[in-house]
């Protein structure tokens, strides 16, 4: 097999970290248009994320937020998105880099982005850089997408833990009507 010297799957996944940067952007200047929402889950313990050790006790390798009715003070930068959240009553700030994005998804158009990790970015240890040769990032099949199942945010106290009996949340429960 041929060496890649150009890194094709860089570049694309640098694009495809561009749209998400693009459509937080917009959310931060003009607010959520529509029945438009978003599943955002990043690795909890990257360089460079802020949250608080009560929720990296919580998530400890991974954490999904939702922002779609009760989130605040959204500011997107170059390198990473910082949002303020309230779990369990708690308001939280914050802090994830685009590089610590594992996948993003917008129910309401079916439409989402998954992201292998970037190098580097796990705790300070180095990712594998001899990766299969799939894609660094791809998008979702549209229909197919599914929300994350362990899902943070304002509408949700605890992790979901299948051993526990976790209690299945409808989002609509929460939507504006």
């Amino acid at each position: 097999m041929a060496t890649d010297h150009i890194r094709y799957d860089v570049l694309a996944r640098d694009a495809l970290r561009g749209v998400l940067r693009k459509v937080l952007s917009d959310a931060a200047a003009h607010g959520l248009p529509g029945e438009h929402h978003f599943f955002i889950t990043f690795l909890s313990k990257a360089d460079g994320v802020k949250i608080s050790p009560r929720l990296l006790a919580q998530y400890p390798d991974e954490m999904t937020i939702i922002l779609q009715h009760q989130f605040w003070d959204l500011v997107v930068s170059e390198d990473r998105f910082e949002v303020g959240l309230s779990f369990g009553g708690i308001p939280e700030r914050l802090g994830v880099p685009f590089s610590a994005i594992k996948s993003f998804f917008d129910p309401s158009v079916q439409f989402g982005l998954q992201f292998e990790p970037s190098e580097g970015v796990v705790g300070g240890e180095l990712a594998a850089p001899n990766l299969p040769a799939a894609p660094a990032a791809s998008a979702l099949a549209v229909g197919a997408a599914e929300p994350p199942a362990q899902a943070a945010s304002e509408a949700v106290d605890e992790p979901a833990k299948p051993s526990e009996g976790a209690e299945v949340v409808r989002l609509d429960r929460f939507r504006k009507k």
